[in-house]
């Protein structure tokens, strides 16, 4: 408790008051005690009670404003900071994810002599060799069309009272269209979209100065899917609409590889190389084209460098966030994690990963030219001993088995970030709870501006009585005294 006290001394009719020198100090926080408008001393006392509250309040409310401002400036630099590193692990891990398949992270690559009749691609199983490939015709899918309409497409194609069905099939697949009464050839189309859709057959209407005639393809190639069109004897539907001749008939691809004669219902040929996938585009003449398969080395590298490159990019932010820095004047200053466990915990869960003896593919990342830069950290590639490590099928297919598979690093790398990612993990927790201490903060806040806004009121009531007291005895005072100089006056004549 402070006390202020005050002395007034009289001699004759002359009154002395002591004046308070006080100091004010000013908070950071929401609310700043102010006596905003009240400049004037004591009325009575000569004192300047207002700035004496001022100091009260301010120092009262000092102490626990420069705790919830420093928790504050923590708490929102710790935000700040876990924010970035989740960013920067997501990235890490949806990189490290896409190079996590056989297929993409692949050394082998298959090459068309004329990329405009073929194209390939290859999987993991593919094997090196060379091909050639003739291709003698295209897969093709029924179309057929149906009589003509001289109505065009506004012709009835449903004379009946009734609706009538059509029955579509293809490859002992059928389908029964309902054709309203009274139809047009346009809403038969509709009719038949609508229900065929799922099954890869389309109607449409072609129009000439003949009339229209209703078209039907499918997407579905190769032999015996022709599409045929029915309707049972009696209907009412249009002769036109159940009579078709067929535009093109569906046959399978012909091709020979090496020679040897093959055919296939798609133009997607999946299984003639094995881990070769061959598209047909177009045919070929007798000399056809070549198909090679071999080791892709460059790809591989450059997947390789694609992982390289997200986990730099990882470690340079963990780096950042917990750099310490050494200031021109000699005193320090950290990133918003320095010394934080959870990113100690994490870079050691990773690195760890990068010398785990845990995979079977025989190598090590040291023995393709990968190792880590003493001075920051960082992965690094010597191309020399890359080189040397890629230059036969089965050292391709080690350096593959050293990345991929469940044993492969990348699936490693992205478990060892397992407990750290997600809407569970320990970063999305730590986020919750900082944004908890945040609102907590918030509440102390407001609840110390209340405390002080009361303090401010009781006390400055408390200073104004004391004024008003000492006014009064001023005046009491003055009175009393200059009634004693009048007795003193007449008692002296």
């Amino acid at each position: 408790m402070t006390t202020i006290s005050t002395g007034t001394t009289s001699t004759g009719t002359t009154s002395t008051s002591s004046t308070a020198s006080t100091t004010s100090s000013t908070s950071s926080g929401t609310t700043t005690a102010s006596t905003t408008g009240i400049t004037s001393t004591g009325i009575g006392s000569g004192i300047d009670t207002a700035s004496i509250v001022t100091a009260l309040v301010n120092s009262e409310k000092a102490p626990k404003q420069a705790q919830i401002d420093k928790q504050t400036l923590v708490a929102n630099t710790s935000l700040t900071a876990i924010g970035q590193l989740t960013s920067a692990l997501d990235t890490y891990r949806t990189a490290v994810a896409g190079l996590n398949n056989a297929t993409t992270f692949n050394g082998m690559s298959a090459t068309i002599g004329n990329t405009s009749v073929a194209t390939a691609t290859v999987d993991s199983t593919a094997s090196a060799g060379s091909y050639k490939l003739v291709i003698n015709n295209l897969a093709t899918s029924s179309k057929i069309s149906s009589g003509v309409f001289t109505g065009k497409a506004t012709t009835v194609v449903n004379s009946g009272t009734s609706a009538q069905d059509l029955t579509i099939s293809q490859s002992g697949n059928s389908t029964k269209v309902s054709i309203a009464a009274g139809a047009t050839l346009s809403q038969a189309r509709d009719a038949i979209n609508s229900a065929m859709s799922s099954q890869g057959i389309s109607a449409n209407i072609l129009t000439d100065a003949n009339g229209s005639r209703l078209v039907l393809s499918s997407t579905t190639t190769g032999d015996n899917t022709a599409i045929t069109v029915s309707a049972a004897s009696g209907s009412t539907l249009d002769s036109n609409l159940t009579t078709y001749t067929t535009q093109v008939a569906p046959v399978n691809a012909s091709y020979s590889l090496d020679g040897i004669a093959m055919s296939s219902s798609t133009n997607t040929v999946a299984a003639a190389v094995s881990g070769v996938s061959i598209k047909l585009v177009a045919p070929t003449d007798s000399n056809g084209t070549t198909v090679t398969v071999g080791a892709d080395t460059s790809t591989l590298k450059t997947n390789v460098t694609t992982f390289m490159d997200a986990y730099n990019a990882l470690m340079t932010t963990m780096n950042t966030l917990t750099k310490v820095t050494v200031n021109s004047d000699g005193t320090t200053s950290g990133g918003g994690l320095t010394g934080d466990a959870t990113v100690r915990h994490m870079v050691s869960a990773i690195r760890n990963q990068l010398v785990s003896s845990s995979n079977t593919s025989g190598i090590t990342l040291a023995q393709v030219g990968v190792s880590t830069d003493p001075n920051t950290g960082l992965l690094t590639m010597t191309d020399a001993t890359w080189n040397s490590a890629v230059q036969t099928p089965s050292q391709v297919a080690q350096v593959q088995a050293l990345f991929t598979g469940k044993t492969g690093l990348l699936t490693s790398m992205t478990t060892a970030t397992d407990s750290f990612a997600g809407s569970s993990g320990i970063l999305a927790v730590r986020t919750t709870n900082l944004n908890s201490t945040l609102a907590d903060l918030t509440n102390q806040q407001t609840k110390l501006d209340t405390r002080i806004a009361s303090l401010q009121t009781t006390l400055s009531a408390k200073y104004n009585a004391m004024d008003t007291l000492v006014a009064q005895l001023t005046a009491t005072s003055s009175s009393v005294m200059t009634t004693l100089n009048a007795l003193n006056k007449a008692s002296s004549t």
